[in-house]
């Protein structure tokens, strides 16, 4: 984020003063925010709040308040993302947290690269850093993660042809895959925009690899049917072999 994000810092500032009803003991960002790739209005802003207290039903209630408050007030409100944990619980890496993502309250869990993301760049709003709270990610865990995330969840989504239709999926998943064959090759964490950069030296479509980077960093065109089409076509004929020579690459070096 750079001194021109005028909307996110004044977003983040409001967050902080609304928050303070449920007594963090932490504010901390990841993901683009933290790690220097932030794009204003086209970005997430990745967040997680610890609380001194349970996570109780009335603590649920006043979670969606805030939030459905910030999205009234603040434009950027509906790209806040925020996980709420408890000392607790922080070093739960299966539990599911409650969440507000996407606009809707959920729960899922606060994988191992984000808590990898929180220990290598995690930017502190507020309260403790990452490394008092947060047991630091091995990397057999981080690697097996990455793994399992794009067998399990990645795969079966390749096939869900109506899916890559969309933006979001065509944006995400070359990317995604990008940055998991980093982190299993040479165990790090790279940005958005490093992934696009490598994309074309692991065989992904020119085309699609610049159909992403306009819609980040650029001013994109409307999409024709036509190339929607085939992007959706290019984008999942890529992937579904990439993902599973990825996997038998590594699978077996990951196993406990």
């Amino acid at each position: 984020m750079t001194d021109d994000d005028d909307a996110t810092a004044r977003l983040l500032d409001r967050f902080l003063t609304d928050v303070r009803a449920l007594a963090p003991v932490a504010v901390w960002v990841h993901g683009s925010l933290a790690g220097g790739d932030y794009q204003e209005g086209r970005s997430d802003l990745d967040l997680i709040a610890v609380l001194e207290d349970p996570v109780s039903l009335g603590t649920v209630r006043e979670v969606v308040r805030l939030h459905r408050r910030l999205r009234v007030d603040e434009p950027l409100a509906r790209k806040l993302h925020c996980s709420y944990m408890t000392p607790d619980t922080v070093a739960d890496a299966e539990r599911s947290y409650v969440t507000w993502a996407q606009d809707v309250l959920m729960k899922r869990p606060v994988t191992p690269v984000t808590r990898r993301e929180l220990h290598a760049f995690g930017r502190v709003l507020h309260g403790r850093p990452p490394e008092e709270l947060l047991p630091a990610v091995q990397d057999r865990e981080l690697k097996a993660f990455v793994v399992r995330d794009q067998k399990e969840f990645w795969r079966p989504v390749v096939d869900k042809a109506r899916l890559w239709t969309q933006d979001g999926w065509v944006d995400l998943g070359p990317v995604t895959f990008a940055r998991a064959t980093v982190t299993l090759r040479e165990g790090r964490l790279i940005s958005k925009r490093e992934a696009l950069d490598l994309l074309p030296e692991l065989g992904a479509p020119l085309d699609v690899v610049e159909d992403i980077r306009r819609r980040r960093y650029g001013d994109p065109a409307p999409n024709t049917d036509e190339w929607t089409a085939r992007r959706a076509e290019l984008t999942r004929g890529y992937l579904g072999p990439a993902i599973d020579g990825l996997v038998a690459t590594y699978e077996g070096f990951t196993r406990a």
